[in-house]
């Protein structure tokens, strides 16, 4: 038993961040329940989207803090993942997957190769959350091209709407990332994110027709 406790402490001392939803001051143990073992599912769900809410408000007001790389999840990625492909029709929903999956993926692998003091949940959970303005210009523009017919006021107006998107999701991200990147490394790791939102904005701006 005692063998067990410490092979767990040593786990535990490896682990980078904490998952949304537990406890950063308790550190589970052979010895003690798990909070939602007998919570309601009700409860866990609001918790989660609790969580999920704050760290919405962090991207729209970035600041110097590790909370979002602290506790992070997955669930805001992946709504905000499958909302930006839901966007487009058809081929479109995989193309806009693939590519928003994928590319986080890619990016968070070259930060890690940099050296980056981020795990690579961490990363991901960053580069979603970051997507959010990029996913609200998405919107506007589906708003405007419905609205009237297009003329280049209008086209002005999407591309304002989008460069504004790619702008706040750039900013938010790298001030998140600020701390864990390598300081003699920071253009390295700034260009990837830089290319990878501006990719996204790209199709955005391309498909709201």
């Amino acid at each position: 038993m005692q063998l067990e406790k410490q092979i767990v402490s040593k786990e535990q001392s490896h682990l980078s961040g904490d998952i949304a939803g537990t406890k950063a001051n308790k550190i589970p143990s052979l010895e003690t329940d798990f909070d939602t073992l007998n919570e309601p599912v009700w409860d866990t769900v609001k918790r989660d989207m609790n969580a999920v809410g704050a760290k919405f408000k962090h991207v729209f007001m970035p600041e110097n803090n590790d909370r979002l790389i602290r506790e992070w999840d997955l669930w805001g990625p992946l709504f905000i993942c499958v909302f930006l492909s839901l966007l487009g029709n058809g081929p479109h929903f995989t193309e806009m997957f693939t590519l928003t999956f994928f590319g986080s993926c890619i990016v968070t692998l070259n930060t890690k190769l940099l050296g980056g003091k981020i795990s690579f949940f961490q990363s991901l959970c960053v580069l979603g959350y970051c997507l959010l303005p990029t996913g609200t210009a998405a919107i506007v523009c589906k708003l405007i091209v419905f609205s009237s017919e297009q003329t280049t006021t209008l086209f002005a107006l999407r591309l304002l709407v989008t460069v504004a998107g790619f702008s706040w999701a750039t900013y938010a991200s790298m001030t998140f990332f600020a701390t864990s990147q390598p300081p003699r490394r920071k253009a390295l790791s700034v260009y990837p994110v830089f290319l990878f939102y501006f990719v996204i904005s790209w199709i955005i701006i391309s498909r709201s027709k």
